[in-house]
């Protein structure tokens, strides 16, 4: 099974230096260029997570200020 799509594990929200986000299995490392941005929980609430806070698809050096 694929462990980014199995509803039963446990996942962390990353985010890069970008601002995109990503759901992420919470027993494989963190890649180097992400930081945990929510800590570990249901596949269902890192989703709803995500869901709240990226707002903006585009990667920060795109966004005009």
């Amino acid at each position: 099974m694929n462990p980014f799509e199995n509803a039963d594990s446990t996942y962390k929200v990353l985010m890069n230096g970008e601002g995109q986000y990503s759901l992420w299995p919470a027993f494989i490392e963190v890649p180097a260029g992400w930081s945990i941005v929510h800590e570990q929980d249901s596949r269902q609430a890192c989703l709803d997570y995500i869901e709240m806070h990226w707002n903006n698809m585009q990667p920060n050096q795109l966004i005009t200020k």
